[in-house]
């Protein structure tokens, strides 16, 4: 089990998986697999590199309880489902258009964190998850499709981003009470699993594979999966959901950055102001978050020592 108090801050950790999971974008690019089978070896070859040291967690999976396993499934089920989406999407629509609505995710969270667990959100806060999703939005815009077939591709890109919001959900729930690792490696082995059974329904090819593509699968396992979503999935337990949801829109900037130093691609004015805008919204979202819980955690504090301080003048 995860320790109650983190060993090194989250927010860091934030920083940390944002960078790796930016990774993606470009390594996805590099290989000529499509993308429904880059996202399966993905999340498989991540469970693989995991299982030497999922042994002493055994004990833990087998604790598991039947609600438990069937959000595990669920969750599971959200992560494929939001690449699947999006991969559809994308024979529709342009990838710009796609990315633009998928980056609409904060907003399905901030909805379902309030649902859920009463999260309340504050003005400052909406506004400054509003601008970085606007930073987005101005990064894409210029190439945003309407009409004619690219209304269903951007329907579909719309569910991918309420699915991955789900996942992330999912995730502040269970990992209150399960490990990092239990976590990961049932969601990525049910994801992989989900979206093996898609790759069979559309007769996609899962080998036949160049060398270079096989070494492209292991870094995206090992990147933007274990070292990027495995990373925002251990900080959900004390950020929550919309912290990540937020903190995921600094992807297209540093894709737009690898794809610069790595595949020669230039940086468009529009791509460095959306780049600020973005960065500066997540910053004002998370240093309004975090004002806020520490406000909520002096409140705690204050009515802990109140309480015995009550009884006290009662007995007296």
């Amino acid at each position: 089990m995860d320790q109650q108090r983190p060993v090194f801050p989250p927010y860091f950790g934030l920083i940390v998986g944002a960078v790796f999971v930016s990774t993606a974008a470009v390594l996805v690019k590099l290989s000529s697999a499509p993308a429904e089978v880059v996202a399966f070896y993905r999340l498989f070859l991540a469970v693989v590199l995991m299982t030497p040291f999922v042994f002493p967690y055994f004990k833990e999976l087998k604790r598991l309880e039947r609600r438990q396993w069937v959000y595990l499934l669920v969750s599971g089920l959200f992560l494929a489902l939001h690449f699947v989406l999006w991969f559809e999407s994308l024979n529709y629509t342009s990838v710009a258009s796609s990315v633009v609505l998928v980056t609409l995710q904060p907003l399905f969270t901030f909805a379902g964190a309030y649902v859920l667990f009463r999260e309340r959100m504050t003005i400052k806060a909406l506004a400054a998850g509003i601008l970085a999703i606007g930073g987005s939005v101005l990064i894409f815009w210029g190439d945003f499709r309407f009409g004619g077939e690219a209304v269903w591709g951007n329907a579909l890109a719309l569910l991918a981003a309420a699915m991955v919001s789900g996942y992330w959900l999912c995730g502040q729930h269970l990992r209150q009470r399960l490990s990092i690792m239990t976590y990961t490696y049932v969601v990525y082995g049910t994801g992989a699993l989900f979206i093996l059974l898609y790759v069979a329904l559309t007769g996609g090819a899962l080998f036949s594979y160049p060398a270079r593509d096989w070494w492209l699968f292991v870094a995206l396992a090992l990147f933007p999966t274990l070292l990027g979503h495995s990373i925002f999935n251990w900080a959900v337990k004390w950020v929550g959901a919309s912290i990540i949801s937020v903190t995921v829109l600094f992807e297209p900037i540093g894709a737009s950055l690898l794809a610069y130093l790595i595949l020669g691609e230039t940086l468009s004015n529009a791509q460095i102001a959306g780049g600020l805008i973005i960065l500066s919204g997540i910053y004002l979202f998370i240093r309004n978050h975090h004002s806020q819980a520490q406000r909520v955690q002096a409140d705690h504090e204050q009515q802990s020592v109140s309480v015995p301080d009550q009884k006290h003048s009662t007995n007296a």
